[in-house]
Parts: C-alpha cells; structure tokens; sequence
C-alpha cells in the first residue's frame, strides 16, 4: 500500500502484532521460555519448531517482524481451534511434553524475543 496512509497503516499492524505477541508472552510464554532454559529437552523442541516457522516464513531471507510472527500465530492457532484446541486453563506444566500447537505459540515467542540474526544473502 502507497500513499497517504501507508505509514499509518503499517504503524498499526506493527502495535497490533506486538500487542499479540505479549499476550502469549503473558499468558503461557513467559514461563514456557523459562522453563526451557531449564529443560534442554524442550529447548530442542522449541527450536525445532523455531527453525520450521523460520522455513515457513522465509526467515533466512527476509527478517521476521512482529507483523510475520504473530500473523503466523494467529493461523495456527485458528486452525487449530477448528480441530477443538484450546489453550490449556491454569498453570502449563513445560516439564511434561507440551502439546504440537502450545509449543509451536512458544516458538513464536521465543522468536519474537530474541535476537534474530540478519538474512543469509545469497
């Protein structure tokens, strides 16, 4: 989009995707990324699925902004509420396998959290 509101509108969607971001961030990614520093087992994982929405979304090309990784939240997360998921209510125990789609969120978080290195040219 070019033009007058060009800015504006990517202003929004930048506030609206963090804004998305630090709702999982509060609502299970917090402590999710915390407990993966403790267990190297789901830090594996969780950089598994890193490394597949890094594939997904072309991260080793372009840089992932807040827009990409919550738009890619997002997603997942209606798909899987058509199939019956929910977020788990209460307190999520990291130390048991979490579930695909709990931890696929985390990975957005944790990608959305730290430092992203720049795209490989070719």
């Amino acid at each position: 989009m070019t033009g007058l509101f060009s800015g504006f509108t990517s202003r929004a969607a930048t506030r609206s995707a963090r804004s998305e971001i630090n709702g999982m961030m509060s609502a299970f990614g917090a402590a999710g990324l915390e407990a993966a520093a403790r267990h190297p087992g789901l830090l594996a994982t969780l950089d598994q699925h890193a490394a597949a929405i890094r594939d997904s979304l072309l991260g080793d090309l372009r840089p992932l902004t807040p827009v990409h990784l919550a738009g890619y939240a997002e997603g997942v997360r209606d798909a899987a509420a058509e199939h019956g998921w929910r977020l788990p209510a209460g307190r999520i125990d990291w130390s048991a396998r979490p579930d695909w789609v709990l931890t696929r969120l985390l990975a957005v978080c944790y990608l959305a959290h730290a430092p992203i290195p720049a795209p490989r040219r070719s």
